[in-house]
């Protein structure tokens, strides 16, 4: 039976060199939110609906269970402060080997902070819009085993999230707020939901000294708005990406809780695709993670083991160092 794994939640502090303006650029958002010429009504109204696809598309990034993107925050390369971040706790596991059931399961939070430029024709002014994002994803499976130790697992995967903005524009900053593409901004929301599937190879080969996890999953994920609060903005986006997990545990010769202390060992690939490739600037992160795991499985406790793990993340532009907590059932 497959234990299930609790993500790691970590305050990842992820450092881009590129400005704020160059991410935004990256994230589908017209490029003239900062230009020198003032844009008219129409081509504001015309960002906010690009940046309405943008988030769905970081939303893509939260849609399935993974280590390298589980916590994840994006400083403004200007002032430090952070433009992007985001959250991921979930899990999954498998009934038994009887009836090889799989489910998973994740919740997410981001905060998205792009700025508008907005006009009446005579003045412009910026608009910090603060977006807040917040999604639910399941999963339901079945294992196919191709030997003892390594199994093929289709999923079936469901999304549900919203996208709501905290900003109220001042009635002072337009003469006339009857452009409907900009009323999404007005304390605006819009919901969000997705369909698809996922393939995984999952390979457990445990020994009486050592342990490897190994696990390639192949996700596609079509996540579309609906219910917006403002007709003019309706977004979609593609959740595609391929992922390499895999663990070495090892006892360290130490013993705790009358169970050896096992040494841990950890990486992670992650590659994105559709509208995820790009989005905040890179295509692909990897995890390098060393830590130590207690094991309390001898007492009556449902918690069976405890990882703490410092992780190293990086990618094109983005490169930080996280620890974390994870617990297996």
């Amino acid at each position: 039976m497959r234990k299930p794994i609790l993500p790691s939640i970590t305050p990842s502090r992820l450092r881009s060199s590129m400005a704020f303006v160059l991410l935004l650029s990256a994230a589908g958002a017209a490029g003239n939110a900062y230009a020198q010429t003032a844009p008219d009504r129409t081509v504001v109204g015309a960002n906010v609906k690009n940046y309405a696809n943008a988030v769905l598309a970081i939303m893509s990034y939260t849609a399935v269970p993974d280590v390298t993107t589980s916590s994840l925050s994006i400083n403004n390369g200007t002032s430090g402060n952070p433009g992007f971040g985001q959250t991921q706790l979930g899990g999954g596991f498998t009934l038994s080997k009887s009836f090889p059931l799989y489910l998973e399961g994740t919740v997410a939070y981001s905060r998205y902070d792009p700025t508008f430029i907005a006009t009446d024709g005579n003045q412009e002014r910026a608009i910090p819009a603060k977006w807040n994002t917040a999604s639910t994803t399941i999963g339901i499976g079945w294992d196919f085993p191709i030997t003892d130790e390594l199994k093929l697992r289709p999923i079936i995967n469901g999304m549900i999230g919203r996208v709501a903005s905290d900003l109220r524009i001042a009635q002072t900053v337009f003469n006339h707020v009857a452009d409907t593409n900009l009323q999404f901004l007005d304390d605006g929301a819009l919901n969000a939901y997705g369909v698809g599937g996922s393939l995984m190879l999952d390979l457990e080969h445990y020994r009486e000294h050592y342990e490897i996890d190994l696990e390639l999953r192949a996700t596609d994920i079509y996540i579309r708005s609906f219910g917006s609060s403002s007709s003019a903005v309706q977004g979609s986006a593609a959740a595609q990406q391929f992922s390499l997990w895999a663990r070495w545990r090892a006892p360290t010769g130490l013993a705790a809780l009358d169970r050896p202390v096992r040494y841990v060992l950890e990486t992670a690939y992650t590659h994105y695709f559709g509208d995820s490739a790009g989005v905040l600037g890179f295509n692909d992160l990897t995890s390098l993670g060393v830590g130590l795991e207690l094991d309390s499985s001898r007492y009556p406790v449902i918690i069976t083991r405890t990882r703490a793990m410092v992780r190293y993340v990086f990618g094109h532009n983005v490169h930080g160092v996280s620890f974390g907590l994870a617990v297996s059932f």
